[in-house]
């Protein structure tokens, strides 16, 4: 795949190799980035772009910045064998230009940090309506499940950045079906022989068959 594939038409790209290159005008082996032109492999000095300094990705308003105020910037990126594609790892950009951009960012570090707190406390917010509206839920769905033992399943399954089902659309707009799954999730782990089955080996598919009858028999009491 070529590696302006992906990339904007405007972005000067740089190749960080996976193994080692001659640069097609000085010969040298020596160096760690490249440009291709002419679909052959030049040393940063040979291109001129030597000059400018590397910032690895990772902190969008400093990047954001230095590219703003650099007069030449170039993106670096990486073929992964992995992924079979190539993958972006930062930026080349005059040194003065990522000093003025640090300069800024620390500037308003204060501000920004304090947006961040806000974003923070609203999703805090969020998931504790969320996880208080579940939890009438599961006992709506399973009118014996114990009180407590609700409050406890939707705090662990409710919070938007568990990756369970409050991360998904089904769970936030509580679908019966996302509902009785993490109950399912629950009693599967604190009121079966699962955990000790996987502890002995027992692949997770064999293990959710030996106990399906026991989380059967403890959903059927809850819903009563």
């Amino acid at each position: 795949m070529s590696p302006d594939a992906k990339q904007k038409s405007e972005d000067l790209l740089v190749i960080s190799p996976v193994k080692a290159f001659t640069c097609a005008d000085c010969g040298s082996t020596e160096a760690d980035l490249m440009r291709l032109e002419d679909d052959a492999p030049h040393c940063l000095e040979c291109v001129d772009l030597d000059h400018l300094v590397f910032l690895p990705s990772g902190n969008t308003a400093l990047t954001r910045r230095a590219r703003k105020a650099s007069t030449l910037s170039a993106v670096v990126i990486r073929w992964s064998r992995a992924r079979k594609r190539y993958e972006r790892q930062g930026v080349l950009v005059e040194q003065p230009a990522l000093e003025l951009a640090e300069v800024q960012c620390l500037a308003d570090e204060d501000v920004r940090a304090r947006q961040r707190e806000r974003a923070r406390e609203k999703r805090a917010l969020e998931d504790v309506d969320f996880q208080q509206r579940m939890a009438v839920e599961i006992a709506r769905l399973f009118p014996r499940c114990p009180a407590d033992r609700a409050e406890a399943i939707a705090k662990h399954a409710g919070t938007r950045s568990s990756g369970r089902v409050g991360r998904s659309a089904a769970g936030r707009a509580l679908e019966e079906n996302a509902v009785t799954l993490a109950v399912v999730a629950s009693v599967r782990h604190q009121d079966t022989r699962y955990d000790n089955l996987l502890m002995a080996g027992i692949p997770r598919a064999e293990a959710r068959n030996q106990i399906r009858s026991e989380v059967d028999e403890v959903l059927d009491g809850w819903r009563g």
